[in-house]
């Protein structure tokens, strides 16, 4: 039987690291078997919709490659895809329960502790409530005794009592389903072979084996996936503003680094971590998804980040780049200054504070000349500026690197210095800075040497002083 996984997430605002997670997680088992993968929007909580939010999840789903065979632009034959439209469908199907057993009309007020009573209303007693219109939801008829039973690929064999399920409300009374009824008709309609979710659900799925039993319908595979969390106890949560989709894109994270780094939490590779999509694919296996949280490591996901920017070519680095060099009005060299940040740079959104250098130096800060290893002081810094400023003004290869560092070594050893003792100054001369992108060479590369000779023009004027 062809495999069939469906991604079903609420429009209730940005595209969450879990959610993603999971959609992922449902396209690589559906596409590592030649299978279909179906986008589905589960908005019956009509309470908590966000405007926007449906257009955000096509959108995260087009960007990240994630396409899907079927879904509410691509309708296969097993459609609406979208819980809202399919109203008629889940009435139809909560009253077939009701005749089967399964359900039954409630119309009680509030949460309900122990037994529903209306469970004992007679037919007759029920249509006069309904036709005098009362309020009310219909509700999951649970059996009292005997167990339930489901097998997880994640978590192996699970077994509960019957007495310890809840009778939860089915359709309510807005005519809404709730999640509990509605992904059970709607996966067995569209042919759902395999359900992926989070192991939250795991508590209710007995419920939903329930209802497949009451019709005799056949139970998919269950592949329940432990959460993410930011820490050892705490998950991380959309309502509690953690980070989405769209913040680690604004944050600078590439979105096949973002893809590669999810499809880490909670699965594990055979060997390599760097993954395509297509290597993700080829690789995914159910058999290696954990039972344990997973922790989501920003610092992990920074250095997986920079090995995609590292692996481009310097013409697509550089192009990737150019949006962030709009605020540059010096003419320099920014091939050279893409090639300087390439090895260096862990998110685009670093770009800013590396390149804010470039139209003007920061303030003056003596301070900065002062460092234990290159062995600099302002004193000492001063004397090496102006020595290299008697000589690099009949030096004219400013755009080779090679003799722009012979330049310096060879002065420095003239004077039986420490490289540093020459370069570090002209570092700081050039930028006012403790942290730059490249050294003295690299960074006087990029400037050219009108801009260098001046720069350190003022340095040594802001020394003297």
């Amino acid at each position: 039987m062809k495999i069939r996984t469906r991604f079903a997430p609420s429009p209730t605002g940005y595209m969450h690291i879990g959610n993603l997670r999971t959609a992922l997680y449902c396209y690589l088992i559906a596409k590592h078997d030649g299978g279909d993968f179906i986008l589905r929007i589960e908005d019956t909580d009509q309470q908590r919709e966000v405007e926007g939010a449906i257009d955000l999840i096509y959108q995260v789903m087009e960007e990240t490659g994630l396409y899907y065979d079927e879904g509410p632009d691509k309708d296969g034959g097993v459609g609406p895809y979208i819980q809202s439209q399919r109203l008629p469908i889940y009435h139809e199907y909560a009253q077939k329960l009701i005749e089967l057993g399964g359900a039954h009309y409630c119309f009680c007020e509030g949460e309900l502790e122990g037994e529903d009573p209306c469970i004992h209303l007679s037919q007759e007693e029920i249509q006069e409530k309904l036709n005098e219109g009362i309020l009310h939801v219909i509700r999951q008829t649970i059996p009292t005794t005997g167990t339930t039973s489901f097998d997880d690929e994640v978590y192996g064999h699970i077994e509960v009592e019957n007495q310890t399920l809840n009778e939860g409300i089915l359709i309510k009374s807005d005519g809404y389903p709730t999640y509990n009824f509605a992904n059970v008709i709607d996966d067995h309609l569209m042919n759902i072979t395999h359900v992926v979710r989070g192991n939250e659900y795991l508590s209710s799925t007995p419920k939903y084996n329930l209802i497949y039993n009451a019709f005799d319908w056949q139970i998919p595979t269950y592949i329940h996936l432990p959460p993410v969390n930011k820490d050892e106890t705490h998950k991380l949560s959309k309502r509690n503003g953690d980070a989405s989709y769209q913040d680690l894109k604004k944050q600078g994270y590439l979105k096949e680094a973002i893809l590669n780094y999810i499809a880490l939490l909670g699965w594990s590779p055979e060997d390599e971590e760097i993954l395509s999509l297509d290597d993700l694919i080829q690789q995914f296996n159910i058999a290696h998804i954990s039972k344990s949280p997973a922790i989501f490591d920003i610092d992990k996901l920074k250095w997986m980040n920079g090995v995609y920017l590292r692996n481009m070519s310097l013409e697509q680095f550089h192009e990737l780049l150019l949006p962030y060099y709009q605020s540059i009005t010096r003419d320099v060299d920014l091939l050279e200054l893409s090639r300087v940040l390439q090895p260096r740079l862990e998110k685009l959104s670093d770009v800013e504070e590396s390149i804010d250098f470039i139209n003007e130096p920061h303030p003056f800060d003596a301070s900065i000349y002062t460092h234990k290893k290159m062995k600099t002081n302002p004193e000492n810094s001063l004397e090496a500026l102006l020595l290299v400023r008697e000589r690099i003004e009949n030096f004219n290869e400013f755009d080779n690197d090679e003799a722009m560092s012979d330049f310096f070594v060879n002065l420095a050893k003239e004077k039986e210095l420490k490289n540093g003792r020459i370069m570090w100054p002209v570092r700081v001369a050039l930028t006012n800075k403790s942290f730059t992108p490249g050294g003295a060479v690299e960074i006087a590369h990029i400037l050219g040497k009108e801009e260098t000779l001046r720069r350190i023009d003022q340095a040594i004027i802001d020394l003297q002083q």
